[in-house]
């Protein structure tokens, strides 16, 4: 981010022009985590009112986000076209999008047709986001620099759409959600082998952008949740998705073990709370179809631990917002 500048109004009153779009991420997280616990609250008797609070509390924060990214969109127009422009926090917009893909999921208990509009202005946004993002990588040469883990949004997170659409009573099983499946699937080989290779053969991620590396368990997660809505069936290939889930969480979890002592916090860390929770839901869903010592073990374990690092990103957040240090962070 310190490749834009700060704006003023004409005023000179400071504006949000700092205020990151990725920090949807955390709406996307917040809500992930809700629909883990209640996963949990079907399969172990948990407390449905714990999925119920995180709920809100997403719904609060998107309100919240979209006020103030609004603000800026009105007051610093450049600022916003630039970050929509650049090669990597651009596809973080696709944050945004998912974010109206999710909260259906909450918000269908509240208000059936308010959900509906919500998932309609995602789907039809995230569906025109990733063509334009494609059709923008074809267009102009890219560089390797800039294959990040965050290209696996646009794209990749088409997988997100069908999600809402069983709760939503809409047949996951259309021309829609398979194109949604196809779409996600294919492209993640590609991407997920290109950003591969960046990592192995070029310069380390920045520090900032090591958080990030958790989303690269994201195209088996939730193609898990998705290929099981769509398809309606548990075969195989569902096995071997929870199989890659559990691997490559195995290796992230290793290249986070540093992350507090190399990045001191920045609101690019909620970069790993939706992978954290998609991974968490994939794994009690996979307990609830295969129970057993193992995969009750592994989905609780996951449960705990993305809840501990959700509430204490949350937590941290909400501190520097207290502590007016919010533009620091976003830094």
């Amino acid at each position: 981010m310190d490749t834009f500048t700060n704006y003023t109004l004409k005023s000179g009153r400071p504006q949000l022009d700092y205020l990151p779009v990725g920090l949807f991420g955390s709406v996307m997280g917040l809500v992930g985590l809700s629909i883990a616990w209640r996963e949990a609250s079907h399969l172990y008797g948990m407390p449905v009112a714990i999925a119920d609070g995180i709920g809100a509390v997403a719904v609060v924060v998107f309100v919240a986000l979209v006020l103030g990214y609004g603000w800026k969109c009105l007051t610093d127009w450049q600022a916003t076209k630039a970050e929509f422009q650049h090669p990597i926090i651009g596809t973080l917009f696709g944050s945004v999008l998912i974010s109206l893909l999710l909260l259906p999921i909450v918000l269908v208990r509240v208000s059936p047709k308010l959900a509906l509009g919500m998932w309609i202005v995602g789907a039809a946004g995230m569906t025109l986001f990733a063509w334009l993002i494609v059709s923008r990588w074809m267009s102009d040469r890219q560089q390797m620099l800039h294959a990040t883990p965050a290209w696996i949004i646009p794209v990749v997170g088409l997988l997100d759409l069908p999600l809402a659409m069983p709760a939503l009573n809409l047949p996951a099983a259309t021309g829609l959600g398979v194109f949604a499946l196809a779409i996600g699937l294919f492209f993640a080989v590609p991407l997920f082998t290109l950003i591969f290779t960046r990592l192995l053969f070029e310069a380390p991620l920045p520090d900032g952008l090591r958080p990030s590396l958790m989303i690269l368990v994201a195209p088996f997660a939730v193609g898990y949740s998705t290929y099981t809505t769509v398809t309606g069936s548990h075969d195989i290939f569902a096995v071997a998705l929870y199989m890659l889930t559990l691997f490559m969480l195995a290796v992230l979890f290793g290249q986070m073990r540093h992350l507090a002592t190399c990045c001191p916090f920045r609101v690019s860390w909620w970069a790993v709370s939706f992978p954290l929770a998609a991974s968490t839901i994939c794994a009690l869903r996979f307990a609830g179809v295969s129970p057993g010592l193992f995969t009750d073990g592994v989905a609780l374990l996951l449960l705990c631990v993305a809840s501990v690092a959700i509430l204490g990103l949350f937590l941290r957040t909400l501190k520097g917002l207290l502590s007016g240090e919010l533009r620091t962070l976003s830094s």
